[in-house]
């Protein structure tokens, strides 16, 4: 049934039982997972016949909450400390069931009169709190790895434009100009920077590894040897790829020396944001970006830090100009007499052409909580991994990585006497146990080739308290492990 004026009674009905569930299956969750596996649960999804339709609303929800509420991984619970979901915030939810029934497509102005002007002032305000400058722009996205891949192919064309003007590399094919070009990122950058090297025809090797300090920040130093590395081998520094909250570690790279180097080099700056963006709301640490206005592009996840529904993403550079290089025109779509014209088409400025209207979840959010009520969830979150950390800092059974940076904190459970192999293999199981029982769910990486434990917190809601039983848990699973396998080589 296809919702349009006649049935407007019925959407509102059927969308009410959905919502309906939804809140009575989160009211009565008690843990973040219920630990079933993939085996328990696929029997149940595969049984399904989608030839036969279920002949209510009603009964559909019904065989919903069995294959997918029941079991899902619930990231509103305080329990919840893995990876960098987020609780959301209702007036986003509003914006999402708005969008969904509208179904605006963002990619011209015919298709989205209205929602092209709002996502277009998100934009401004992004890119206004980031200081970017008055000529700035950008353009929503499903996502950072999205944000950070059009940030790059915007580095990478705008490299090659420079090297055609080269009279030496006069007629010279894409395929050799791409050849010596190279991007500079931390080691303990995101993987899509070597992701998006490898969709631009660059190759993994064309991403140069730089080494951090102590705290997982990149060392200036460290990338401008280098640079002049490459430079000596006739490379050209297409791009320098900062960081403003590592996954692992929240760490933020010392924006104001990396875009000096920038300078000093004629390379493009990406920052990386996508983590640490939210920090534009903060109201006490904001000073943490600094620096971050000389970026010639950022990326920015709303889906983080700004506590929004997934997908939400934007793509912001310092000159709108920029945004040229990945303009594409289409007589059937978004002809060039429509740019003439001024006809607002967001496709001009995208990778994607559909997209939904992502940018209202924000929009419902900044009228009805302000960008102080997001900062102010962030900063409980900041203020909790502090916390934690000092915590872990104390207690003997654990190994801290690294101080609270934002809001992750890596660590591994390491009671004395412990090696480094009896450490790997204990805080692998400790994290499969916890994901098993559905009590906690915590994330796990590497670090120097060792296993850790990670704390990812977003959740405003989250207390001290709520910590000490996920440590709890994480000991008594680390004691039954040990005591079990003592003496059994690790």
């Amino acid at each position: 049934m296809l919702f349009n004026a006649q049935t407007t009674n019925r959407y509102a009905e059927d969308v009410l039982q959905g919502v309906n569930l939804v809140a009575a299956t989160v009211a009565g969750t008690t843990r973040p997972f219920t630990g079933s596996t993939p085996a328990q649960l696929a029997p149940a999804v595969e049984a399904i016949d989608l030839e036969s339709p279920l002949p209510s609303t009603a009964a559909a929800l019904e065989e919903l909450a069995l294959v997918y509420l029941k079991d899902a991984v619930y990231f509103h619970d305080t329990k919840y400390a893995a990876h960098l979901n987020c609780p959301v915030v209702i007036p986003a939810l509003v914006g999402e069931a708005i969008l969904s029934a509208v179904n605006s497509s963002l990619d011209t102005w015919d298709q989205s009169a209205g929602a092209t002007l709002i996502e277009q002032r998100l934009i401004r305000w992004t890119a206004d709190r980031l200081e970017l400058g008055g000529r700035a722009d950008g353009v929503f996205t499903s996502g950072g790895t999205a944000s950070n891949l059009q940030g790059l192919l915007i580095a990478r064309n705008q490299a090659v434009a420079k090297l055609r003007l080269d009279p030496r590399r006069e007629g010279s094919r894409l395929p050799a100009l791409l050849d010596g070009l190279r991007i500079f990122t931390s080691e303990a950058s995101h993987f899509s920077i070597a992701k998006s090297a490898s969709l631009l025809g660059l190759g993994y090797d064309a991403v140069v590894p730089v080494a951090c300090d102590s705290r997982q920040r990149m060392d200036p130093q460290a990338l401008r040897a280098a640079l002049d590395n490459s430079v000596a081998r006739g490379e050209t520094p297409m791009a320098i790829v900062a960081t403003a909250g590592t996954t692992d570690f929240g760490s933020i790279d010392p924006l104001p020396a990396v875009s000096a180097l920038a300078r000093d080099y004629d390379s493009w700056l990406h920052v990386d944001a996508a983590y640490g963006g939210g920090l534009i709301t903060s109201l006490r640490h904001r000073h943490l970006l600094d620096g971050i206005g000389a970026a010639d592009s950022v990326t920015v996840d709303y889906h983080k830090t700004f506590f929004q529904p997934v997908s939400s993403s934007a793509l912001l550079v310092r000159d709108a100009a920029m945004l040229g290089h990945v303009t594409y025109y289409a007589d059937y779509l978004n002809p060039e007499s429509a740019a003439r014209e001024m006809t607002p088409n967001q496709v001009d400025k995208s990778l994607q052409t559909t997209r939904r209207f992502d940018a209202l979840k924000l929009w419902l959010t900044l009228r009805l909580m302000g960008a102080d009520g997001i900062g102010l969830l962030l900063d409980k979150a900041v203020d909790l991994a502090a916390d934690t950390s000092g915590i872990l800092s104390a207690d003997p059974d654990f190994d801290l990585a690294a101080p609270a940076q934002l809001s992750t904190l890596v660590f591994r459970y390491l009671p004395a006497g412990t090696d480094d192999a009896r450490a790997d293999a204990v805080n692998r199981h400790i994290r499969k146990t916890l994901f098993a029982s559905g009590e906690a769910v915590v994330a796990g990486t590497k670090l120097a080739g060792r296993h850790y434990l990670k704390f990812t917190l977003l959740n405003a809601e989250t207390t001290l308290e709520d910590i000490r039983e996920i440590l709890g848990l994480i000991r008594r699973a680390g004691r039954d492990y040990l005591t079990d396998t003592a003496g059994v080589p690790a």
